[in-house]
């Protein structure tokens, strides 16, 4: 059992995080102000002192706590980080991300008391407060002889407590549609200065400080009290998923990994850092396109000369990716021209045709992983580089791959949108549907035909001769994600080829028709034969049949006439909803006979 600390954007992120998994899990608040669905957990109020969260975590064979509370909840940290050391179990902090941030208005304040110290020696005497209701106590000093607005959320329980401490009741402003934003209420009141938290993005810190850059007022920010040196500390969803992973390998039915350009970014700066250090790092930190800090293992540094080359050992975790444990190397040099030169390296594929967003002749190096290297090396060096990427077996691996399909020869691409490989192949196979697609328009192919695979494409290939090799798309399992790709990436023209199989799925209105989420349903099928006329026999072997695919051999030439018929014409009404351009239809005998054709 996991049990989190929440009350938070970040606890709310904790909980959907957690429910991905299989295992179950406490979400704890001190109140229950702010009800949180938990699909496998359970939502407990109360707050607990060190002893009955010892008893708690005893009783209920709690093994691994996770700490997505406030950041100035110091009690609360300490008293976690003392009952994980009683107890020995871990403790992953959610923390949140805090931006850097350039503004020469900002006073930074080691505590409340020091913040007073300095308003008072720069003469603050109007200040809006943005600290929340709960450090109203801690500010009275100042309040009780300084003009002070306080702005708290629009609830009794935050109005009884500032009633508590005889705060004025005139100078309170409500967090609401009005004043949510700062710069609203700077103008409105006018304020000398703002006191604020360092609350990170989640807590709204940039509003406030471009509301104090905008009208040139100084805001004073209380630094975050700091974490116990036990906890291990994320700053986002995949971080937390990822060390939930190791610490208790059972709760994630699967597991993630890292996309190839992860896989880059990490071993570049590794190798930039040792050509300017001579550093040999064994574990890099870098962030990934959602702005998340992740960090992975370095398995190799090598310096010669004016260059430097690290490697990493690529982790899909439980995705069936065909460069899982692969080498990646990343070489860097120092260059004379400006900026940051991508070139490929063994086993990286060369970019043949448009449509991928790479220009065509350079290595197959993808806009995102080129951003993320970019901006990691970037933050280290101003100067030119030259930035060379291999994949070992990288050449070999490409045939296993969409790649020839889309028009990298010669290797593998350096991918990933997200930076993340999530251990359900569906996504990726989707996104390799987009680019397929995307490729095919590049290229101004009149039409694209969708199949099934490789089977139906041979069948579909004969029906279409003259359509170069990029016309033609498997869609797996997943037809109406393609519908609506196609229909996204404008394609005018299609054709599906449809596999009996499938095309019953289909019929029936399931537009994934994998076998684990859909089952042969012969009572929708004798449906089908009664409306289109058949005969009574259809029922009796729609009655017997194991596998669709029996069908074609035990029909009479009229009943699969009008059975068929029927059939398509539903799948073709399916896919219609979805895509709205010139849509043909054809079904497939498994022995690739034309079974019907709209």
């Amino acid at each position: 059992m996991i049990l989190i600390f929440g009350g938070t954007t970040e606890g709310r992120l904790a909980v959907k995080t957690l429910d991905e998994g299989e295992g179950r899990y406490f979400y704890s608040t001190r109140s229950d102000v702010q009800k949180v669905e938990c699909g496998h957990g359970e939502h407990i109020y109360g707050a607990m002192d060190q002893e009955s969260m010892v008893a708690f975590c005893r009783s209920h064979d709690i093994r691994l706590i996770v700490d997505a509370s406030h950041p100035f909840a110091s009690l609360l940290h300490n008293t976690i980080g003392k009952v994980a050391e009683t107890l020995e179990v871990p403790v992953v902090r959610l923390e949140r991300r805090y931006p850097t941030v350039d503004y020469t208005g900002i006073v930074m304040c080691g505590s409340f008391e020091e913040a007073m110290r300095l308003m008072e020696q720069e003469k603050v005497k109007c200040l809006l407060a943005l600290t929340g209701v709960q450090t109203m106590e801690r500010l009275k000093p100042y309040w009780t002889k300084h003009t002070t607005w306080f702005r708290i959320l629009r609830r009794a329980e935050s109005f009884n407590k500032a009633l508590q401490t005889g705060f004025p009741t005139e100078r309170l402003v409500y967090f609401d549609d009005t004043t949510a934003n700062t710069s609203s209420m700077v103008e409105l009141i006018k304020p000398d200065a703002i006191i604020t938290k360092e609350s990170g993005e989640s807590g709204g810190f940039m509003d406030k400080i471009a509301a104090a850059r905008k009208y040139d007022i100084k805001v004073f920010v209380v630094a975050r009290p700091k974490l116990p040196e036990n906890f291990i500390v994320v700053d986002g969803r995949h971080g937390l998923r990822r060390e939930i992973e190791k610490l208790l390998p059972e709760f994630y039915q699967l597991h993630t990994g890292f996309t190839t350009g992860s896989c880059a970014t990490a071993a570049a700066k590794a190798a930039l850092t040792a050509l300017m250090t001579g550093k040999i790092l064994k574990k890099v930190y870098f962030r990934i396109p959602e702005g998340e800090t992740m960090h992975m293992d370095i398995e190799s540094v090598m310096l010669d000369g004016g260059n430097a080359q690290a490697s990493v050992i690529k982790d899909a975790g439980d995705d069936p990716d065909v460069t899982n444990k692969s080498r990646i190397k990343v070489k860097i040099s120092y260059a004379f021209h400006t900026g940051i030169r991508f070139h490929g390296g063994e086993g990286i594929g060369t970019v043949t045709l448009p449509g991928l967003g790479v220009k065509v002749g350079e290595a197959a190096i993808n806009p995102v992983p080129r951003t993320m290297i970019t901006n990691e090396l970037s933050s280290l060096y101003a100067g030119g580089l030259d930035v060379t990427i291999s994949l070992e077996g990288g050449e070999q691996l490409a045939l296993k791959t969409f790649n020839p399909r889309v028009g990298v020869v010669g290797g593998v691409s350096i991918i990933g949108t997200s930076g993340i490989v999530r251990p359900f192949s569906h996504q990726a196979f989707i996104n390799s549907i987009r680019r397929e697609m995307e490729v095919a328009m590049a290229i101004d192919c009149h039409m694209v035909v969708v199949n099934s695979g490789g089977k139906s494409e041979r069948y579909m290939k004969n029906l279409f001769p003259e359509l170069p090799q990029q016309a033609f798309i498997h869609y797996g399992n997943a037809v109406g994600d393609t519908m609506r790709i196609a229909q996204e990436c404008g394609v005018k023209h299609m054709a599906i080829g449809l596999m009996l199989g499938k095309a019953v799925k289909l019929a029936e209105g399931n537009m994934d028709t994998h076998s684990h989420r859909v089952t042969l349903n012969k009572e929708f099928l004798k449906m089908v034969a009664q409306e289109s006329g058949c005969s009574e026999k259809v029922k009796l072997v729609i009655g017997k049949l194991t596998l669709a695919r029996e069908l074609p051999l035990l029909l009479t030439p009229d009943d699969a006439r009008r059975f068929f018929s029927a059939l398509l014409k539903m799948c073709h009404s399916r896919c219609a909803e979805l895509f709205s351009g010139r849509l043909e239809a054809v079904l497939i005998a498994d022995d690739g006979e034309i079974l019907n054709r709209i």
